[in-house]
């Protein structure tokens, strides 16, 4: 038997239900914002991922599925949302837009080869925003809001931001002498990928998960102590605005995030999951005022975050959150015979481009094995069609619930169903 790849999931019955609820509020609510929907190919040029998302990190050295195709070309399915987004914002010349921010949301697959555990997948699904064209940090604000409302929405609690800054381009190379000068001394207690990180990137070393409870870790050299005055009036206006947005926050300066492109505010979105222990961070995100400019385009500022969906399900899952589902058909429609099967599938699609749920009898069931399918389908009605209904295009029509019987003419039917639905 052939079975799922290792590290993906196949998505059915309750679940998918769960699911296309939440996709559909991630729509809404995107709708509101007045973000615009785009969608950037499954599979990209493997330059454009290990330049935007860094080749010290180690999503890039570790987890990328990279291949060539039958042109010998070099192509890398993607790991993450932001890096497609600004290849195509650029390549479209989005950036001719007369001072008006480009705001994108995406939704999709990514791939990344990990260990598969729980809540992680080498196939999963991220939703994302990226915003362009603005410094403003009212925009980091606003990006940081996205999740936090839809966290609310779906009734998740205890939600709270972890913020810190990066500081401008500036700041971040004053931070970057900081800590090669802190950790040279101790590079003999740094794992190997951290020993590597020291030459290349020593930012990422704060975000080894080997070291991270060491003590050289906990007592290195804060970002916020290398800011410039540019970026502290920055990040102030960021803390000043999610006050006036009433979302709380609390300012962790150990955060820095795992991706090298993030300067200025970086931050992480957690929610109170019973179960999740420590592990509370539902998704993360940042500005990157370089990252458009690092691939060839503009000097363009920029602002996301993603979140993983599959670990948004999971904490709903936990928490037990209760979802306005669909639970069964309005209409549950009974040919009686091989006779009737062509004027009842003309009733079947008329109700179906009027709205309403509905199903069929395929399978020319007996009359009381159909009534037990229409239960576990928990039909709200059942329309029985016989010889005689369809010479007299007069439908039989039983409330499923109360078990009122009706006859009503075809014309009739949708006003009908207007009325007594329920």
């Amino acid at each position: 038997m052939i079975q799922k790849a290792k590290g993906t999931y196949d998505v059915f019955g309750e679940y998918g239900k769960r699911l296309l609820y939440v996709e559909e509020l991630i729509e809404g609510l995107m709708e509101k914002y007045n973000y615009e929907y785009f969608r950037t190919p499954v599979f990209e040029s493997s330059n454009l991922f290990h330049r935007g998302v860094g080749e010290t990190t180690d999503i890039v050295t570790k987890e990328t599925y990279d291949f060539k195709d039958r042109g010998n070309r070099d192509l890398t399915l993607r790991p993450e949302g932001t890096a497609g987004i600004v290849r195509s914002f650029i390549e479209n010349k989005m950036y001719g837009n007369h001072g008006i921010p480009v705001k994108a949301w995406y939704y999709g697959p990514m791939y990344r080869y990990e260990r598969p555990q729980s809540g992680r997948f080498r196939e999963f699904y991220q939703f994302g925003v990226e915003v362009f064209g603005t410094s403003d940090p009212m925009s980091d604000a606003e990006v940081i809001s996205i999740p936090v409302n839809l966290y609310k929405l779906l009734g998740l609690k205890g939600i709270k931001v972890n913020i810190n800054t990066l500081g401008d381009s500036e700041s971040r190379e004053l931070y970057r002498n900081a800590l090669i000068e802190y950790f040279k001394p101790h590079l003999d207690s740094l794992c190997e990928d951290c020993k590597e990180r020291f030459f290349k990137n020593p930012l990422r070393i704060l975000d080894c998960k080997v070291d991270h409870n060491l003590d050289i870790m906990k007592n290195a050299p804060k970002t916020i102590d290398y800011l410039n005055d540019i970026s502290k009036e920055h990040f102030e206006d960021v803390k000043k605005y999610l006050t006036s947005m009433g979302i709380d926050y609390e300012v962790n300066t150990n955060l820095v995030r795992g991706l090298d492109y993030y300067t200025h505010t970086v931050f992480e979105v957690e929610a109170s999951v019973e179960g999740f222990g420590s592990q509370n961070v539902l998704c993360g995100g940042g500005r990157y005022d370089n990252l458009v400019e690092n691939l060839d385009g503009p000097k363009t500022c920029g602002v996301g975050f993603a979140l993983g969906m599959e670990r948004l399900m999971t904490a709903l899952e936990y928490e037990n959150v209760d979802m306005p589902l669909i639970d069964g058909v309005d209409c549950y429609i009974i040919p009686m015979s091989n006779s009737e099967k062509d004027y009842a599938i003309h009733i079947c699609s008329d109700l179906r481009m009027n709205g309403y749920i509905t199903e069929i009898d395929y399978n020319n069931r007996n009359i009381k094995n159909n009534f037990k399918n229409a239960d576990k389908l928990n039909s709200k009605f059942v329309i029985i069609i016989g010889e005689e209904e369809k010479q007299k295009e007069i439908l039989t029509i039983k409330n499923n619930k109360t078990k009122e019987e009706y006859k009503v003419n075809h014309d009739e039917l949708i006003d009908f169903l207007d009325e007594n639905i329920f």
